[in-house]
């Protein structure tokens, strides 16, 4: 197996670690509530938050502690080790997490405990809500694996000719139903089972 194959191109927050989940419990916390069951991806929308307000508070919980607790997403932690230990595969994250170091090392220790300490052969940080169209750049035609659950992001990676897989989520779930241009190159999976049987048959 060639490179390109066996390095996997790798979102964190909504695809390996369940930040929904930690952040609505974290608002909770603070006394907000989530308007309606909202699912929508944008957290202002969610809340009934001003952009603003909403922004100020994902910067404060992406650069609070609560990065080295996130619990991963679904069956995430059982087949990112089976695909590195059994398969021989490697990871590498593109998180718009924050420009504070100690929030970043906080994700690396959190990433270490719940997949090991060498499935993961770098990171690239980026500011909270940055776009990934420069980090993922340098791997233009590459044809390496790109894992995201922003679909932004995906058609991003599907543009500059990576193997897309867009995780589903509720705020993802219009695209993964329509008959978006790019959708057919884009691939959707459920959870990191169908990964798996993507990868490995």
């Amino acid at each position: 197996m060639n490179l390109k194959r066996t390095k996997i191109l790798v979102d964190c927050d909504g695809v390996l670690m369940n930040w929904e989940y930690a952040f609505n419990c974290w608002m909770e916390q603070r006394g907000f509530k989530i308007k309606d069951d909202s699912t929508a991806y944008n957290m202002g929308e969610r809340y009934g938050l001003f952009t603003v307000k909403i922004k100020d508070l994902v910067r404060d919980f992406n650069s609070s502690a609560a990065m080295g607790f996130l619990p991963p997403l679904r069956d995430a932690m059982h087949y990112v080790r089976k695909l590195h230990e059994q398969h021989g595969y490697v990871f590498h994250m593109i998180t718009s997490l924050s420009l504070d170091e100690h929030a970043q090392r906080l994700r690396r220790m959190n990433t270490e405990k719940l997949f090991g300490e060498t499935a993961f052969s770098g990171f690239t940080f980026l500011d909270t809500g940055a776009d990934k169209n420069e980090a993922l750049y340098k791997y233009k035609n590459s044809g390496m694996i790109w894992i995201e659950d922003k679909v932004e992001n995906a058609l991003v990676g599907e543009s500059l000719g990576l193997d897309c897989l867009l995780i589903e989520h509720g705020h993802n779930m219009d695209f993964s139903k329509s008959g978006h241009p790019q959708r057919e190159n884009i691939t959707i999976v459920k959870n990191w089972k169908e990964i798996h049987e993507y990868l490995c048959g």
